[in-house]
């Protein structure tokens, strides 16, 4: 699979020291992206990043800048989203990681492991999985608590547990 937004690296080029480097996606990267992840809109994609070689392990640390639209949760119109998200991605060749069937729980630190064939990895697939990672799941636009009221939603106060007990306590008197 061919990511939108690849920018290889090769291993025999980074040598001993850091790397410092700035990616920006163009114009067909950032539709591509915004097609992938079902955005309406990447207007800017820009990550600042360090790269550092340790044996087989590459640390790459940096700061990804976006300024995005993304569709409501509950009106599905598109309004402006700006992300500044630092990362630290740790690249492993594949036969470093355990492959085993019991059940693991994964500390924070585990959870930014990228895998790694060959002698590439790729920058710009990671910096894209992180854009998405850094997206509001359920984003709620400028409009949804008028749009919600209008279908007879309940608020995000009046669904949860609070809410709830507030109903109940109405209803004893």
């Amino acid at each position: 699979m061919t990511s939108e937004f690849s920018h290889i690296v090769k291993l025999s080029e980074l040598g001993a020291d850091k790397k410092s480097r700035k990616v920006t996606a163009d114009d067909s990267e950032r539709k591509a992206l915004a097609k992938r992840f079902d955005l309406p809109a990447i207007h800017e994609l820009t990550a600042t990043y360090t790269l550092l070689a340790e044996d087989s392990t590459i640390h790459l640390t940096g700061a990804l800048n976006a300024r995005l639209e993304q569709s409501c949760a509950i009106s599905d119109e598109a309004f402006p989203v700006t992300i500044a998200e630092n990362f630290e991605i740790i690249f492993v060749p594949e036969t470093e990681v355990p492959a085993s069937e019991e059940e693991i729980e994964l500390a924070a630190d585990d959870c930014d492991i990228i895998e790694y064939e060959g002698n590439n990895i790729d920058i710009g697939e990671a910096i894209a999985q992180t854009l998405y990672l850094s997206l509001d799941p359920f984003p709620r636009g400028p409009n949804a608590d008028i749009v919600a009221e209008k279908k007879g939603l309940k608020s995000e106060e009046e669904a949860g547990p609070f809410g709830a007990l507030a109903a109940l306590k109405d209803k004893l008197g």
